[in-house]
């Protein structure tokens, strides 16, 4: 046998070899997590090995749950985020929300129907809806108890009826299976979801089943759905899977929305639609 067989089959080279594939992992976890997302190629370029390498390095990785495998790279694993009542959140990110609304309510017309969402964005949709006093005849269903209050300023121009169910008190929301009863017997011209998270390799998310099959039932019952959520719930992904995003017509936000989430809906044929922030 040559000394160079005898070098290879050695169990120190063995071990050489395992503790080199170790620290090559370590590395490429490192680079995803300070990165977000790397492609396979820019990975087997910045470690000087194979994409096959890379590709059953991700596959371990993902396995013991550093890392997330999706199309064409890897990403860092994010948290679920957990529900924060809607009064914790009113104050965040109110220049993206107001953004949103104006932009969600200038998309309307005279005659239209809309059924409307809960939580803090969809308020901001409901403010711009009430100041667009040119809008008549609307009609808007929602499962929000405070969104119908504020709509309430602008009946009868506006009318709002409210879907019904089992009261949620953290978001002021009605749920159950009786919170879906009349949303199966319309088709509204636009839907406007909220959601807990822009998941790349999951969709849309959602935090509760109850609350996702209600999100369900607003989009089956409207012509074009439309997501509306700041630019911080892209990347985060929640409990529950709402749909995917070609179950969507178009997304709407504002801010600095990760860029990963950004391309993998848009991949998907979907719009989105990034607003600019005054």
């Amino acid at each position: 046998m040559s000394d160079t067989a005898a070098l290879t089959d050695s169990p120190s080279s063995s071990a050489a070899e395992s503790s080199g594939s170790e620290g090559r992992r370590q590395q490429l976890l490192d680079f995803v997590r300070h990165h977000e997302f790397a492609r396979i190629q820019d990975l087997a370029r910045q470690l000087g090995v194979s994409e096959v390498t890379i590709r059953s390095d991700i596959d371990i990785l993902a396995r013991a749950g550093g890392i997330r495998r999706v199309r064409g790279g890897a990403m860092r694993v994010v948290e679920a985020v957990p529900e924060v009542v809607y009064e914790a959140r009113v104050s965040s990110h109110q220049r993206e929300k107001r953004a949103i609304g104006l932009a969600a309510a200038a998309m309307l017309s005279s005659g239209d129907s809309v059924i409307l969402d809960v939580g803090t964005t969809a308020m901001a949709v409901a403010d711009a809806i009430v100041d667009r006093q040119d809008l008549t005849n609307l009609t808007v269903f929602t499962p929000g108890l405070n969104i119908a209050l504020a709509l309430e300023r602008a009946i009868p121009r506006i009318e709002v009826v409210v879907t019904g169910g089992t009261l949620r008190p953290q978001q002021h929301s009605l749920v159950g299976p009786n919170s879906t009863l009349i949303l199966e017997q319309i088709r509204a011209t636009f839907g406007f979801l909220g959601c807990n998270g822009i998941d790349p390799s999951h969709g849309v998310v959602g935090l509760s089943l109850s609350d996702v099959a209600l999100k369900q039932a607003i989009l089956k019952a409207s012509r074009t759905s439309v997501i509306i959520t700041d630019a911080s719930k892209f990347s985060q992904t929640s409990l529950v899977r709402v749909c995917g995003f070609t179950d969507i017509d178009l997304v709407l936000t504002a801010g600095a929305p990760d860029p990963v989430s950004v391309e993998a809906v848009r991949e998907a044929g979907t719009e989105v639609r990034i607003l600019p922030v005054e």
